[in-house]
């Protein structure tokens, strides 16, 4: 089958790699109609983690082709979505409601579902079959809820978001963008987005945004603290996983507030006296997005909610290398893989 490989930071190829088959008896194997880029896979294409050999990819929709004998919940013929961790859903972490931290967790990752077709462990836990084939245009919805829609949820649930709050959103990425999408479907009565960016701000606004803020860093803070009274944000989402934009997170938030941070995280070091005097709460890291996809689905299948509008570039698997130019070039919010 025809797979994205990143070779080295920066060089990424679409190569011939080995079909994928049934090692366990709780795999699937299914046929990609979708993947994409995440804003997550940059980070080793710019060099910022060390890269070399390795398939790319956790985000993934398609038919499943093949199970394993032990696979109960999928059968050959579903259309299935599936998180960026594999999870078999009973363990007590899962039912706790962190299944991307189950104690068989893997890592989607290491499999790479920029491709034809990929093999996914622990079936049962990990794939949710839609009520039926979807038609064409629900695709890139559903493959948001696969990791940025369920990702950008799970940061407005850690955040508190709700009736009667301010939610601050750092980060204007298709996951900060659908945390917006999110934060409004939870009731969330102001929504500040922070973005330099006039095709992200539109899409913000859509979404559900009140406000946009353009400065970052300390300015950023001072002019949300002048939009809301110096309090400060019940609900911040931080969705990009920097230094800068982790304190820029927690100095929104006005004491007592909540802070849901789901950039995956480089080289951030949170000051001890700052934490202790800011008094917030934190939650986050890697979403369990298994534990939304159901309600995700419905809503997407009833046409509640359109999180595909964060493609705003579609490309066939085969001009990968330009899907993660035009990301990281800002050309693109997202780019969704015909496959």
């Amino acid at each position: 089958m025809r797979g994205v490989v990143m070779r080295t930071p920066g060089d990424v190829r679409v190569e011939e790699r080995d079909d994928p088959t049934i090692l366990h008896p709780a795999d699937a194997v299914i046929r990609l109609a979708a993947t994409c880029v995440c804003g997550s896979d940059l980070w080793p294409y710019r060099g910022v983690q060390d890269v070399r050999d390795q398939p790319m990819g956790h985000e993934y929709v398609g038919v499943v082709e093949e199970v394993g004998g032990e696979v109960r919940n999928v059968k050959p013929g579903d259309f299935v979505v599936g998180s960026f961790f594999a999870s078999d859903n009973t363990c007590e972490i899962c039912r706790d409601g962190y299944q991307s931290r189950c104690v068989r967790a893997e890592s989607m990752n290491d499999i790479g579902t920029q491709a034809q077709r990929a093999r996914v462990p622990l079936a049962d836990g990990t794939l949710v079959a839609t009520p039926g084939m979807p038609e064409p245009d629900l695709i890139p919805s559903l493959l948001a809820a696969s990791d940025v829609l369920g990702t950008g949820w799970f940061a407005a649930v850690a955040a508190q978001a709700g009736p009667g709050r301010t939610v601050a959103v750092v980060g204007d990425g298709a996951v900060g963008l659908l945390g917006v999408l999110a934060a409004r479907r939870l009731g969330a009565e102001r929504i500040v987005v922070f973005s330099r960016h006039e095709d992200r701000q539109k899409l913000a606004v859509e979404y559900g945004a009140t406000d946009i803020i353009t400065e970052r860093g300390d300015e950023g803070v001072a002019r949300l603290k002048e939009l809301d009274g110096g309090l400060g944000a019940h609900s911040v989402i931080e969705a990009v996983g920097t230094q800068e934009s982790m304190m820029q997170a927690i100095r929104c938030a006005r004491p007592g507030g909540h802070v849901g941070f789901v950039g995956v995280a480089h080289d951030v070091r949170i000051p001890g006296d700052e934490l202790f005097f800011a008094e917030v709460h934190l939650l986050g890291g890697p979403a369990p997005v298994r534990r939304f996809l159901p309600e995700l689905i419905g809503l997407i299948w009833d046409r509640t909610i359109d999180p595909g509008k964060v493609f705003d570039l579609e490309l066939p698997l085969e001009e990968a290398p330009e899907a993660y130019r035009a990301m990281d070039e800002r050309r693109a919010i997202k780019v969704l893989l015909t496959v």
